[in-house]
């Protein structure tokens, strides 16, 4: 018995270990959208430097209509968007988020979600 629990023991001190040595980890590198290229007014202009894996870049206009953490709802005539602002807030280029506002979004899809690298608000003549 005392054998058994010296086994039961060991092994899952080692699958703790290893569980910890995995959690630890770095994760690749996150994808910096101003190392590929500019915005120049509402138009993406690539400097060449990226290759392999290069985003969308897109612009997004709407109304805000929910906002949860870095997560901002935004409201079209097509539908709604969820965008998430974390790299805009990064680069301190958001300005307040806020249900009500109407804003133009510059960044990229990876994959189904859509990154905002900057945010500014729409003018009323749009």
């Amino acid at each position: 018995m005392k054998i058994l629990n010296v086994l039961l023991s060991t092994t899952l001190l080692g699958l703790g270990l290893a569980t910890a040595a995995y959690a630890q980890t770095s994760p690749s590198a996150p994808y910096t959208d101003t190392t590929c290229g500019t915005w120049q007014g509402d138009s993406w202009t690539p400097n060449g430097s990226c290759t392999g894996d290069v985003k969308r870049h897109a612009r997004i206009e709407g109304t805000i209509t929910i906002v949860k953490g870095h997560l901002v709802t935004v409201q079209q005539s097509t539908g709604a968007i969820i965008i998430d602002d974390t790299p805009a807030l990064s680069n301190q280029f958001t300005g307040k988020m806020a249900v009500g506002r109407r804003i133009v979004a510059h960044g990229y899809w990876d994959g189904n979600n859509f990154y905002a690298t900057i945010i500014t608000t729409l003018s009323p003549t749009s």
